[in-house]
Order: structure tokens, then C-alpha cells, then sequence
């Protein structure tokens, strides 16, 4: 009798048990969601500061930026002092995605004038790229930086595979996107990867980071009278043969009107400035008007 009366107690006590779990769970459905929870699509935008220009850049590194003032790989000071920089503009609510080249590890071109298959040293290339980007996700994130690394070649144990969309949705949820191995095929440099990857994603401008002030009309650690143009349309690019770009990515921002910057890198603060509107470096964009050098655009 006693065995029948602990049975007893025991369901009723479950009975009792299941109904507090029935009552919290229907309590928890019927409150409101909140949201700040990370997978919660935010609903607007973060706003920009005031100033700034542009709300989705696309911002193109070559390798040899991360050397430093070394000759070969990646410089720690200046891998951070990058980082430091790009979270700083990230956080004036500009969506940053990064294209980087591998001149620093390895440069297709060069391998193949020396005899080896162009294809074979091109797919070599973009492997530097892919380096240089996993080293670029380590730096910001080990300052607290979301960032994502999507590669046009496959490598899904270091890093997404590059689809458009995903790309955008991550811009939007306020990561920083770096975008690796180029384009995924031969021929194509990175140079074009950040042209095409910038109207891919709907970028404003791309931001070419150089170890000068922009473009002249020779090479300035050469010539002292180097000339440097604030503005440049397409086609002087192309007819001058400008060192801008290769001519199929100015190409391609041409026919889509995409307007390239080009300035110095090197010193502290110059995205941040170019950003804000402060006229800095060389502009490319469509203009029927003769290009503007330093000397032509001063008053008087």
C-alpha cells in the first residue's frame, strides 16, 4: 500500500513539474523578442557620421602595403596601425569591404616572365592573397572586429566561399568583409577583382591605398618635378597609360561609372580624411575637362 501511495506522489509531482514547464515556455513565447540578439536582422541602418561622404566603400591594398619598410611577408606594426585604421573609419557607420593583392609573398606576373606557366603562377598568386587576408581577419578581430574572409576559390576550413549575397548581408549586419584569391581565375588581377567586387556589392567608390599621394605624371621618387593630378577621367587614364589600375579594371568602372581614389596609405588617418572630404589624392571619374594638377587648381 505504502509502494502505491510513493507512486502516486511521484506523478503527481511530475504532473506539477511539466505543468511549471508548460506555463514558462508559453510565457516565454508570448513576450516580446528582443532585439539586440545577434541573430536579429536590424531593421535601419546605423547612421553615418556627419560628414562623411560615403556609406559602402570597397578599399583596395596591394601586398607590398603590409610589407612595412621590410622587403618581403608582413610587418606586425603595420598590420595593426591598418587595423587600427579601418576600425576607426568602420565606426563613422561606413560598410568597409577590402580587396588585398599578395605582392608581398608572391607576384604571378613576375614568376611567369621568368619561364613559369602563367596560369599555374597566377592560381599561386592567389593563394598570397589568401595569407594576407586570414592575417588582416586576425588583427581586426583580435581588436573586437567582426570580419569575414570570402574566397573565390573554395577553402571552407579557413574561409566562406565568395557569393554575393552573403557578401552584401554581411556588410549590412556590420561586419568587415575581406574579399580573397582575386577573382578565382587567371589572367585577372587583383586590381580587377576590386572593380569587379565593388559593383558587385553596390560600393560607392574604390579606394586604391598607395605608398604615394596619388597620381602624377611621372614617377615622383624619380623625377622632382613629378606633376601630381587631382582629377583624371578614364580615358586620360587609359591614353596616358597612368599607373591607376590595369586597363581592364579601369575599364570596367568606366562603363559602370564607378569612381576611383587614389592616395597614400602610408600616412596615419588619410581614410578617415578622404572620408570626411578632405581633398585628398588623385580622383578618377567621367569628365570631359582637362585633368587638374596641384599647380592648375590653386586660386590666383
Amino acid at each position: 500500500m505504502a509502494t502505491k501511495v510513493r507512486g502516486k506522489s511521484g506523478g503527481e509531482k511530475a504532473d506539477g513539474e511539466n505543468a511549471e514547464a508548460k506555463a514558462e515556455a508559453k510565457k516565454a513565447a508570448d513576450a516580446p523578442r528582443s532585439r539586440t540578439t545577434d541573430k536579429t536582422v536590424p531593421t535601419t541602418k546605423p547612421p553615418l557620421a556627419p560628414g562623411v561622404k560615403y556609406r559602402r566603400i570597397l578599399l583596395k591594398l596591394s601586398g607590398e602595403a603590409l610589407m612595412g619598410g621590410g622587403v618581403y611577408g608582413i610587418d606586425p606594426a603595420t598590420l595593426s596601425q591598418i587595423a587600427d585604421e579601418l576600425i576607426d573609419v568602420h565606426s563613422l557607420g561606413v560598410e568597409i569591404a577590402l580587396v588585398i593583392g599578395g605582392g608581398n609573398i608572391f607576384r604571378g606576373i613576375a614568376a611567369s616572365s621568368r619561364g613559369m606557366d602563367r596560369a599555374h603562377a597566377d592560381y599561386m598568386g592567389m593563394l598570397a592573397t589568401v595569407i594576407n587576408s586570414l592575417a588582416l581577419q586576425d588583427a581586426l578581430e583580435s581588436r573586437g572586429s567582426h570580419t569575414r574572409v570570402l574566397s573565390a576559390i573554395e577553402m571552407e576550413r579557413i574561409a566562406e566561399p565568395y557569393i554575393r549575397r552573403r557578401a552584401i548581408r554581411h556588410l549590412e549586419k556590420g561586419r568587415l568583409v575581406i574579399f580573397a584569391a582575386g577573382t578565382g581565375n587567371p589572367f585577372f588581377t587583383t586590381d580587377t577583382a576590386a572593380s569587379l567586387r565593388a559593383m558587385e556589392i553596390g560600393a560607392e567608390i574604390v579606394m586604391k591605398a598607395t605608398r604615394v599621394d596619388g597620381v602624377y605624371d611621372k614617377d615622383p621618387h624619380k623625377y622632382k618635378d613629378a606633376r601630381m593630378f587631382r582629377r583624371l577621367s578614364y580615358l586620360d587614364v587609359l591614353n596616358r597609360n597612368l599607373e591607376v589600375m590595369d586597363s581592364t579594371a579601369i575599364s570596367l568602372c568606366r562603363d559602370n561609372s564607378l569612381p576611383i581614389l587614389v592616395f597614400n596609405m602610408t600616412r596615419p588617418g588619410n581614410i578617415r580624411r578622404v572620408l570626411l572630404g578632405e581633398p585628398l589624392g588623385t580622383l578618377v571619374l567621367e569628365e570631359r575637362r582637362e585633368p587638374r594638377t596641384p599647380t592648375e587648381s590653386r586660386p590666383g
